[in-house]
């Protein structure tokens, strides 16, 4: 699959007031300062189409971008979901509650999502965070969804770390934003979710 345009529609930050559910979907989720951005940025080939918070973890917005792609002769539509950064935001109780509700309820509501893309920093592979959100996505009462881990920021590491994290985490699929290596993968493999395993 190929990324011919991609654009901005708008934000939001509740289901309420969402866009509507007219194509299938992809959700970019991932804890703050993961390089969730610049991987969509990179899986777009569209340099500052979704932007990085100074502040890692202040965006509390859910971003929604029109993608248009082509597999073979085919042309294809659907809908990048980027949502909020998790567990970095130095907010009050009652607001985090708020945020976490909202997120919940959107989740819950959003069935035009056939994937989650759940990133995970390749130089922390093991954070409670992200095996607390893996494991919220699995127990979820919707199961018509796929979960796909990906591993970002790769050419951090040595060619041994990377080879141990492959061997540890078979299933995964292993980007850099920076090398766009590991892009076509992940084309591929949500190209899948959303066209292919759907029919």
């Amino acid at each position: 699959m190929r990324i011919l345009n991609a654009e901005f529609i708008k934000s939001s930050t509740k289901s309420a007031d969402s866009v509507p559910q007219d194509f299938a979907e992809v959700a970019f989720l991932g804890r703050s300062n993961v390089g969730k951005s610049s991987l969509i940025n990179t899986f777009t080939s569209k340099k500052a189409l979704a932007k990085s918070s100074s502040t890692p973890g202040k965006t509390r917005l859910i971003n929604f971008f029109d993608v248009t792609a082509q597999e073979g002769e085919e042309k294809l539509k659907f809908r990048l979901v980027d949502l909020p950064g998790f567990g970095y935001a130095k907010v009050s109780k009652s607001e985090r509650e708020l945020w976490e509700e909202n997120l919940t309820k959107f989740l819950y509501e959003r069935l035009a999502i056939k994937i989650f893309l759940l990133l995970r920093d390749a130089r922390h592979p093991k954070m409670e965070i992200d095996d607390e959100v893996k494991w919220f996505l699995e127990e979820f009462e919707r199961k018509d969804f796929v979960i796909q881990e990906v591993f970002t920021k790769i050419d951090k590491l040595t060619k041994n770390e990377l080879g141990a994290l492959k061997r540890n985490n078979p299933t995964a699929i292993f980007v850099s934003s920076s090398s766009k290596v590991g892009l076509d993968t992940l084309l591929e493999r949500v190209h899948s979710a959303l066209f292919t395993e759907a029919r």
